[in-house]
């Protein structure tokens, strides 16, 4: 609903900017809406997103930790920067954990999703699809960081 053009076009207009430029930006992955058993979100709240987006500045500048995961490299507890907050570990923990069996299930919403595009979706995205899919039917029936 935010884009005014066609999404599969969008991602191939973003893609052949790579010949045109000198890196492509980088693409990071965030669920801050996840909630626990209880209904409630386990992210600590909107004001505490900084945390995460230093992260990103980090990684892209070559600095920031991170362990792989099935969706690639996701940040440890350590990696994050808690000074003010009091986040229990073993609440992030859960946070950042998969389950293969919902992983598998986003995946293939994802494929229903690329295949309205009659063909147009670019082939690097159904690649990386794929590859993550991959790691994913590869993994722990939970993966945990």
């Amino acid at each position: 609903p935010f884009c005014g053009y066609n999404m599969a076009d969008y991602w191939n207009h973003w893609l052949s900017l790579k010949d045109k430029v000198k890196s492509l930006p980088a693409i990071f992955r965030v669920n801050w809406f996840r909630k626990d058993d209880n209904g409630k979100f386990m992210w600590p709240g909107f004001g505490q997103n900084m945390r995460v987006l230093k992260w990103i500045i980090d990684r892209v500048n070559g600095r920031g930790g991170a362990v792989e995961s099935p969706f690639g490299c996701v940040p440890r507890f350590a990696d994050l920067k808690w000074d003010g907050l009091s986040y229990p570990s073993d609440k992030f923990a859960k946070l950042m954990e998969i389950d293969k069996a919902d992983a598998i299930k986003e995946l293939d919403d994802q494929e229903h999703l690329f295949a309205k595009f009659d063909g147009r979706t670019p082939q690097g995205l159904l690649a990386q699809r794929q590859q993550i899919r991959t790691r994913v039917e590869k993994a722990a029936d939970v993966w945990h960081p």
